[in-house]
């Protein structure tokens, strides 16, 4: 089992990026920004003597409130399942009155500590470390995560402090080489109930929930199993229009949200009834296609609509979003529960139709049977004529059509052999996508040059008869 080390210590101290050292990713967004990280981010350790869970934490503020009170509480829990606790301070900073607050809480734990002094980078590291001792938290460590300097010696000391055999693995400690399960990636507008959702799916308060929008401020992968199955939740951070964008942390945030749908199997879609359903709901379902992930959409704060409102809302989504029509549509209270439990049964059977294999004989008939009942188009005269179909790609299905003029189908009728073939294969939850090749003619371009050939022997013919009379 993986031993947990968990990165705790005042906001702005370099625990997300120390994180991005030890596990060697960009996972957890960065900035000169106090208070980023607010939900526990998990990783595989690659710097040390063997691998490792490190947790990335928010950070520790005295006389937090509001929301920063559910932050202390994810602080809270990381530190619960750690093996060893890594405190972070600031070598620029000093020791402050918030370091001795935080180090008086984490002495009374009695749990293996480390105290860590982060940014050491210009000066002599023992001199910015000396300070530091009158936290009386044992010697302090000077490293620097943003330079990698003394980041290996610390996680060899840590590490080899902890005795065999290691405790019971913490969410998310998985080797890296692990089967992640089905990746799905719940997305939508600030504050349409994404991380309320993942939290009614998971059984417990794992990411922050706040009636504010922009809570959640970067992508958070959470590893879980249900009945057997593996599946990887992936919360993410609430996309809006880009001219109401003005913050840089919130386009980091987008942008990380973005990469989080590329990375993703299947992506649970949050509309908010109470909100309606506007242009940029729209907007973020054409990116969802044009990425080819599977979907699942789920309509959050319908308990307690009345009926009028209910209707408008059904009509909104078949004006704005019925090109979502082969993904399944579920009404649902992620505050309540009602209607949750159907979505996960709905991201496997959507995974299941991505990534299908569907054989050649099967495709063609199917083609066969569709030309049959509706003819392609004349094109300047000639028949567009499909001959074959096969499999090209999954997640998303992708049907390879070969024949001639296949340049030339129109987009009706392209849409007419989309539905067709999802109808009778069943592909629900999942984008299908049709390629056209045409055979090369090998007779292509030569019929000016046979006839100029021609023209040319008959003006020869026509020469040496008249020559000869």
């Amino acid at each position: 089992m993986l031993p947990v080390v968990t990165l705790v210590g005042r906001p702005n101290v370099g625990k997300s990026t120390l994180f991005n050292r030890l596990t060697q990713s960009r996972d957890a967004l960065v900035a000169n920004f106090p208070g980023l990280t607010r939900d526990r981010q998990y990783g595989v350790g690659r710097i040390g003597p063997r691998p490792y869970v490190v947790v990335d934490t928010g950070g520790i503020a005295p006389g937090a409130d509001g929301i920063n009170v559910l932050m202390q509480r994810q602080v809270q829990l990381a530190i619960e399942e750690a093996d060893q606790i890594l405190f972070l301070v600031d070598a620029q900073d000093g020791c402050t009155p918030g370091d001795f607050e935080i180090g008086e809480r984490l002495r009374r734990l009695g749990k293996p500590l480390t105290l860590v002094v982060n940014k050491a980078d210009h000066a002599e590291p023992t001199l910015l470390a000396a300070e530091f001792h009158v936290l009386g938290l044992g010697d302090p460590v000077p490293i620097s995560s943003t330079q990698g300097r003394g980041v290996r010696a610390l996680m060899d000391g840590v590490l080899g402090a902890i005795p065999e055999p290691q405790a019971a693995p913490a969410e998310g400690s998985e080797p890296s080489g692990a089967d992640p399960g089905i990746k799905v990636a719940v997305v939508g507008r600030p504050n349409a109930g994404k991380s309320t959702l993942i939290n009614r799916l998971l059984g417990e308060e794992r990411v922050v929930t706040f009636d504010e929008p922009g809570t959640t401020r970067d992508s958070v992968f959470i590893p879980f199993e249900r009945y057997g199955k593996r599946y990887t939740l992936i919360d993410t951070a609430g996309v809006r229009r880009r001219s109401r964008v003005t913050e840089v942390i919130e386009k980091f945030s987008i942008i990380k949200t973005l990469q989080a749908i590329d990375a993703c199997n299947v992506i649970i879609l949050v509309l908010d009834a109470r909100e309606g359903i506007g242009e940029q709901d729209a907007t973020l379902a054409g990116h969802i296609i044009d990425s080819g992930r599977a979907l699942v959409v789920a309509v959050n704060k319908w308990d307690g609509l009345n009926p009028d409102s209910r209707t408008q809302i059904n009509t909104q989504f078949a004006r704005k979003l019925g090109f979502l029509d082969f993904a399944a549509v579920h009404r649902v209270s992620a505050l309540h529960g009602s209607g949750v439990g159907l979505l996960l049964d709905e991201v496997g059977l959507a995974y299941a139709n991505a990534t299908r294999d569907i054989s050649t004989p099967e495709v063609t008939r199917l083609l066969e049977a569709a030309v049959t009942e509706h003819q392609p188009p004349l094109v300047h005269g000639r028949r567009i004529k499909l001959r074959y179909a096969h499999q090209g790609g999954r997640n998303p299905p992708v049907i390879v059509i070969h024949g001639n003029q296949t340049e030339d189908v129109p987009e009706a009728y392209r849409r007419y052999l989309v539905n067709r073939f999802r109808r009778e294969l069943g592909l629900s939850g999942t984008p299908l996508r049709l390629e056209f090749k045409s055979g090369v003619n090998p007779f292509k371009g030569r019929r000016n040059v046979l006839t100029e050939r021609q023209v040319r022997h008959r003006r020869r013919l026509k020469d040496f008869t008249k020559h000869k009379r």
